[in-house]
C-alpha cells in the first residue's frame, strides 16, 4: 500500500493503480477512509462495500495530468452545485476541477440487481434549472466546465412538465441546455405541434433510443426557434428550383411482435443556414429556392410493441 497527493488532499491506503505512459495514475483502489476537500463538499472515496447494488470498479480515476476524473463515494453525500444541493454516490470532474456529472445513485445492474431496484432507491430531487425549479427522480446531471447546467437525465417512467419557447410540454428521458441557459433539446412525452420555417409540424419520436438527456429528438436554437425534430405524422413534398419533386416520409419496419404489423420509423428534419435538411436521406434544400408542402403521412402501422401479448 502507498499514498499520493491529489489536488483535493492526500490519499492513503492505495492498493492498486494503473499507470498512464507518463507515470501518472489512471485509477486506484483505497483500503481506508480518505477525505477529499472539494469546493462542492467533502468526499470520502469508496473504500469498502457490502452493498450488492454498488459497483466494484475502481472508485477513483484520474486524467493524465493527475487531476481527479471521477470519485465513487463511500456513502451518499450532499453536494453543493450550481443548481442547488444534490445527493451523489458518484461524481465526475472536468480536468480543470469543476464538476462535470453527478449521479445520485451508482448502481450495478445484474440478474440480481435490476433497474427497478435502482428506481425504488432513487429519491425525488428539486433542482434550480435555467427554466425554473424541476422536481423528479434524476439518473444524472451534467454541467459545462463553467458551471452551467448542460443536461439532465430522468429515470424511465419519470415525466416533468416544462415551459418551452414552443409551449408547455410533458418531457420524458431528459433535456439539455445551451451554455447561456437557453433550452437546447428535450424528449416530448407525447405528440406536440411546433412552428418551423416550413409551417407547423407534429413532433414526436415513437421509439427514442437515447439513454441520457444529452441528445433528444426536439432541438432548439438559442433564440428559441426550432433547430431539428423527428416526426412520425408528416411527410414532405419539395419542389426544387428545376421543378423536380422530391418526397421524404417516415419509414416503416417490422414490429418486433410480428412482421405483419409495421412500425413507423421517425423522419428527422433539421433547419440550418437557411436550408431544410433530411439527414437520413442526405438531402438538403435552400428554403428560398424551393417550395415545400407538409402533408399527412398515411401510415398503416403501429407504435413499437415490446409486449407481444394479444
Amino acid at each position: 500500500m502507498t499514498s499520493f497527493t491529489t489536488s483535493y488532499g492526500e490519499l492513503d491506503g492505495v492498493e492498486f493503480r494503473t499507470l498512464y505512459s507518463n507515470g501518472k495514475t489512471d485509477g486506484c483502489l483505497v483500503s481506508k477512509e480518505n477525505l477529499l476537500l472539494t469546493p462542492y463538499g467533502n468526499l470520502v472515496p469508496l473504500y469498502e462495500s457490502e452493498d450488492m447494488g454498488r459497483r466494484t470498479a475502481k472508485p477513483l480515476y484520474f486524467y493524465k495530468s493527475g487531476a481527479i476524473k471521477s470519485v465513487a463515494l463511500q456513502s451518499k453525500t450532499m453536494l453543493e452545485t450550481p443548481v442547488g444541493p444534490v445527493p451523489a454516490e458518484l461524481v465526475t470532474f472536468h480536468e480543470s476541477g469543476s464538476i462535470k456529472r453527478i449521479f445520485p445513485l451508482d448502481g450495478k445492474l445484474s440478474g440480481f440487481w435490476t433497474a427497478k431496484n435502482e428506481y425504488e432507491l432513487a429519491e425525488t430531487i428539486s433542482i434550480n434549472a435555467p427554466i425554473g425549479t424541476l422536481t423528479a427522480k434524476f439518473i444524472g446531471l451534467q454541467f459545462y466546465e463553467g458551471g452551467a447546467l448542460k443536461s439532465l437525465t430522468l429515470w424511465p417512467g419519470e415525466l416533468i412538465t416544462v415551459l418551452t419557447p414552443a409551449g408547455e410540454f410533458r418531457v420524458r428521458t431528459g433535456m439539455s441546455f445551451h451554455e447561456d441557459g437557453s433550452l437546447k433539446s428535450l424528449e416530448p412525452a407525447g405528440v406536440v405541434r411546433v412552428e418551423t420555417p416550413v409551417g407547423i409540424i407534429t413532433a414526436y419520436d415513437n421509439d427514442p433510443q437515447g439513454i441520457h438527456g444529452d441528445l433528444n429528438s426536439l432541438e432548439f436554437n438559442p433564440d428559441g426557434t426550432i433547430r431539428a425534430l423527428k416526426t412520425t405524422a408528416e411527410e414532405f413534398s419539395v419542389i426544387d428550383q428545376l421543378g423536380d419533386e422530391h418526397r421524404f416520409a417516415p419509414g416503416l419496419k417490422n414490429n418486433p411482435c410480428g412482421a405483419e404489423r409495421k412500425v413507423v420509423v421517425p423522419l428527422k428534419v433539421r433547419f440550418s443556414g437557411g436550408r431544410i435538411v433530411f439527414e437520413e436521406h442526405q438531402h438538403s434544400f435552400l428554403l428560398a429556392q424551393c417550395q415545400i408542402r407538409v402533408l399527412p403521412f398515411d401510415r398503416k402501422a403501429s407504435n413499437p410493441g415490446y409486449s407481444c401479448a394479444s
